[in-house]
């Protein structure tokens, strides 16, 4: 089994490590001595033993946290699947749930498409009461998933409360292989833009991505938009696979620097799906690792202009070697470079400032193969910068508020959505009707929000209304639709590629 690369954002995950030893010198045999030593001591004396396996992987655990490297991990056969599943959205054995605790009640925020659960009939705004007959009233979020998850082709029985009807539904699902989209939707915009978000880099990011490409390429779009912002990043490889998707063959995408093996030189190996059309690169602080590859060398290359802010500025690897009985571990061993040679690796250094924050005349300068300016120094710095929308002083001071009590806050959110689902329109107004039960809602979870600073705040209130019914009764894309008047970046693409019918002439209106 090949070694699997990673170019991931930090994860709160689990730091552990395989332990085996290396006996080619007095030095490291007297460690391997020693270590035996003291587990040896610990299984026979300690009053709180454990099994030598237990001590060992102890050990292991250990010595991943020592290290000046918070990417490292060591992951058992279990928490590998859920790291597969979580961080990198590959396919997984499962109903196709995304669940979301809300005030103690497990509730349904979406159905994917194709899996068990769209083909047994669950909805958004479903409420699990009970799995295989076992009542999940005070288990966590992911206890009920744990449930859920099992082998392609078993069954699971799910006990569904649904707003409207009086007695819990009974459904039973067929676990099958689901997979997590990394392109949730494409959408064709006002003047014959393209729309395509990518959430993750998953195993086949490449191909969801190339297929929504050529849906709007057919559809007569006149220009692109890939919407980088949030991602986390995911498989190198990936990566690659979807710059491809834009810069011909042979084109060199990243360069990764090793520190025991040589470098490699990764290129584009098929033939594009667009090589020509304008496209813009949406980018924020959250664009990271993967995401940073491929708007790395759309910039160099001249293949897109950038858009935002500053990503996220992670350019080392991390690589998965299997180790024994399932195990894997996870460690840093290499650079990336993107093709003008600008490592966008961040300096994170107690004291140093955040690079995203540096004037451009501190920066090191490189150049596009047009000879265009871009700039290293930590993170992809986008070729025009477009702040997101900010929020007015109550607004403000109303989020901060909300923050304080956010369990409390969301689950009243979200116990009016289901209420007023079954009465939306797609077109709706948020009604002062609305407003008031929200707040209410507020006032019985104890969140601290006086009337006063709740109609100062009032228009945050209206987005939050909008943004969950429209995502909970429509869909993803609909509640984008609604959200673009309040979406800078967005509106700011859209405006430069109506304007510049070629990809040079995009290069020339961003530059002004």
């Amino acid at each position: 089994m090949r070694n699997r690369w990673l170019a991931l954002p930090l994860l709160a995950g689990f730091t552990l490590a395989g332990a085996g030893f290396i006996g080619y010198g007095s030095e490291q045999r007297d460690g391997a001595r020693l270590l035996d030593q003291v587990v040896t001591r610990l299984h026979r004396e300690a009053i709180d033993s454990a099994s030598l396996d237990e001590i060992y992987e102890r050990a292991a655990r250990g010595l991943v946290r020592t290290l000046d490297d918070p990417y490292s991990a060591l992951f058992s056969p279990q928490e590998m699947a859920r790291f597969q599943r979580e961080s990198l959205g590959n396919s997984y054995g499962g109903v196709g749930l995304l669940l979301e605790d809300q005030d103690g009640v497990i509730l349904v925020t979406k159905v994917f498409p194709q899996t068990p659960g769209e083909a047994a009939g669950v909805k958004t705004g479903d409420r699990i009461m009970a799995v295989d007959g076992q009542p999940v009233s005070g288990l966590k979020l992911e206890q009920v998933s744990r449930r859920l998850l099992g082998s392609p082709g078993t069954e699971v029985a799910l006990t569904i409360a649904r707003d409207g009807t009086t007695d819990p539904m009974q459904n039973k699902l067929v676990r099958a292989v689901v997979h997590v989209p990394s392109v949730p939707y494409a959408l064709m915009l006002d003047g014959g833009i393209g729309y395509v978000p990518l959430q993750r880099f998953n195993d086949v990011a490449s191909e969801e991505l190339g297929r929504a490409v050529q849906k709007l390429v057919r559809q007569g779009a006149k220009g692109l938009i890939l919407d980088l912002r949030g991602n986390p990043g995911g498989d190198l490889d990936e990566s690659i696979k979807v710059a491809n998707v834009f810069l011909p063959q042979g084109t060199k995408v990243v360069e990764v620097r090793y520190r025991s093996r040589p470098t490699e030189v990764r290129t584009a190996e098929q033939a594009p799906v667009s090589a020509d059309l304008p496209l813009v690169v949406l980018t924020d602080s959250s664009t990271a690792s993967a995401s940073e590859i491929v708007a790395g060398a759309l910039q160099d290359h001249d293949r897109a202009i950038l858009l935002g802010t500053a990503s996220f500025g992670k350019g080392i690897v991390q690589t998965l070697f299997p180790l024994d009985n399932g195990w894997y571990l996870k460690i840093t061993n290499a650079k990336w470079y993107t093709p003008s040679g600008r490592s966008i690796q961040r300096d994170r250094h107690r004291g140093a400032p955040a690079d995203s924050a540096l004037p451009d005349s501190l920066r090191p300068v490189y150049r596009s193969d047009a000879g265009r300016t871009v700039f290293g120094g930590g993170g992809i710095v986008p070729d025009v910068t477009v702040f997101a929308d900010t929020l007015t002083a109550p607004e403000q001071a109303l989020q901060q508020l909300l923050a304080t009590k956010s369990k409390e806050s969301n689950a009243a959110l979200a116990h009016l959505t289901r209420q007023l689902k079954p009465k939306l329109k797609p077109d709706f107004e948020v009604q002062q009707a609305w407003r008031d039960s929200l707040f209410r809602g507020w006032m019985r979870g104890g969140v601290p929000v006086s009337r006063a600073q709740f109609e100062a705040g009032r228009p945050l209130v209206d987005r939050l209304l909008t943004q969950r019914l429209s995502r909970t009764a429509y869909g993803d894309s609909t509640a984008f639709r609604r959200w673009i008047p309040e979406d800078a970046q967005v509106r700011k693409a859209m405006e430069l590629l109506q304007v510049a019918p070629t990809q040079q002439e995009l290069l020339t209106v961003a530059a002004k």
